[in-house]
């Protein structure tokens, strides 16, 4: 059943139709089986999304025999539920990553994330991964004039750290027949693609070169020592060497939770556009758009002509749980975003709505290194919601460290995560923050909104 979205506006909005698995994936038809019994490898990597199943290619590339644990199967957490854009330096906060670490320092990220967007281009080629790849280019676009002295801002800060992006003013916006509510912006190369068809590639393929996935297979404990030992419902697997690619999920193991936080991100998809609703939103180039709002928001079209938003509200679970659960009030407020951003699609129906976890340290940074008596557990973590494109970059990362070579792009990623705070002081901080980050955007979109009705 679909809801249009003044249903949802006036209605009941835990009315709209939830999905547990996110939008843009199935279970596959070839789940992997359970790990029985013990089983022994070179490398044990636990998670199966972007960051686990590159990993698993790039060192089984290198020679290494490596075992994936997955509790669920691969895609099914961030990886399969996130917007599905190939963004690079764009989406991060120059400026605090710039007051955080220096200028010098906060280049070596900045060329992070825009190299991961030029590596997973390049893998999509060489393996062969059709997921609907538009290579249109990110658009970061304002609602409100009030914004453009920030956007600016952000974009010399950029330049000085080694960001590429160009600014589109208001009559190329309309040249190029992007959307009116999105006056004018920066732009960076990259693009939009399905992440559910990108994970079930990376899963394909890791399948293909021999990589032993075990799905349906939660990590309930791991020995430390030279051999590393996972313990599960019916099995166990032992490697000298574990990499944990879990992400938000990772504090449930009882690692990061001194340095990362699972926050709850959500979405939702409409119906189908008919032709006469595509005519009438324009959007030819069908470029990816972001906002600058502290909640941001993102409005793309996918390859079956539905339109997917997400993010405008934030959730923090106590205790760093990830509960797989709806969160009715951000479906709402994306809802009501879909209105006033694009007033043409009025009575265009909610297919169905998701949400899911990202890690986030308190610095926004990524978070990479290893512990143990051994040093032999690595941790990749803290994407921030900008996971398609830099963790699956890491793979190649991780690997090549692994193998004993580290990679400079690597080494510059290392630095001090600044240390989460216990509860209840966590739950406060994070509500507030939202609060308060949720009014100002508020009093954004009124501008927006009384601009729109004086023109």
């Amino acid at each position: 059943m679909n809801y249009s979205n003044e249903q949802v506006m006036s209605g009941n909005p835990e009315s709209m139709p939830f999905r547990l698995l996110g939008g843009w994936i199935e279970q596959p038809s070839d789940l992997q089986p359970e790990l029985i019994g013990s089983v022994s490898a070179d490398v044990i990597v636990v998670g199966a999304g972007f960051a686990g199943l590159s990993t698993a290619l790039e060192l089984t590339a290198r020679g290494a025999k490596v075992i994936v644990i997955e509790q669920e199967f691969g895609g099914f957490g961030a990886s399969g539920r996130n917007a599905g854009y190939l963004l690079g330096s764009m989406g991060i906060e120059f400026e605090m990553f710039a007051k955080r670490l220096g200028v010098e320092r906060a280049k070596h990220f900045v060329n992070f994330y825009d190299e991961a967007v030029t590596y997973v281009e390049k893998r999509l080629a060489e393996l062969g991964i059709d997921c609907d790849y538009n290579p249109s280019g990110i658009i970061r676009a304002v609602i409100d004039p009030s914004q453009e002295k920030w956007l600016r801002r952000s974009m010399r800060v950029g330049e000085e750290l080694g960001s590429r992006t160009r600014f589109v003013d208001q009559a190329e916006m309309r040249a190029r027949g992007i959307p009116p509510a999105f006056l004018f912006g920066s732009e960076q190369r990259g693009g939009t693609l399905n992440p559910g068809k990108y994970v079930s590639g990376l899963r394909r393929a890791a399948i293909q070169a021999g990589v032993k996935i075990y799905e349906k297979t939660p990590l309930l404990s791991y020995s430390e020592g030279p051999i590393i030992t996972c313990k599960t419902a019916r099995g166990s697997a032992s490697a000298p060497i574990m990499v944990l690619t879990t992400n938000a999920f990772t504090p449930q193991l009882g690692l990061l939770r001194d340095k990362v936080a699972p926050i709850r991100v959500s979405a939702i998809e409409t119906q189908q556009l008919s032709p006469k609703q595509l005519e009438s939103l324009g959007w030819p180039g069908r470029e990816g758009i972001i906002t600058p709002h502290l909640m941001m928001e993102s409005h793309r079209l996918t390859a079956h002509n539905t339109m997917v938003l997400t993010v405008k509200q934030l959730n923090y679970v106590y205790g760093s749980k990830t509960p797989n659960v709806p969160d009715h009030d951000a479906y709402a407020a994306l809802a009501q975003t879909l209105c006033e951003r694009h007033p043409t699609l009025k009575g265009l129906g909610i297919k169905h709505c998701w949400s899911g976890y990202v890690s986030v340290a308190y610095d926004f940074l990524p978070v990479v290194g290893s512990i143990g008596p051994h040093q032999n557990i690595i941790y990749a973590a803290g994407c921030t919601g900008h996971g398609l494109a830099t963790q699956s970059l890491m793979g190649q990362l991780l690997a090549e460290k692994i193998k004993g070579v580290e990679n400079p792009i690597l080494s510059g990623l290392y630095h001090k995560t600044p240390s989460t705070l216990p509860e209840p002081f966590q739950w406060c901080v994070f509500k507030t923050g939202f609060k308060a980050a949720a009014f100002y955007d508020r009093l954004t979109d009124r501008k927006a909104l009384a601009a729109k009705k004086d023109s």
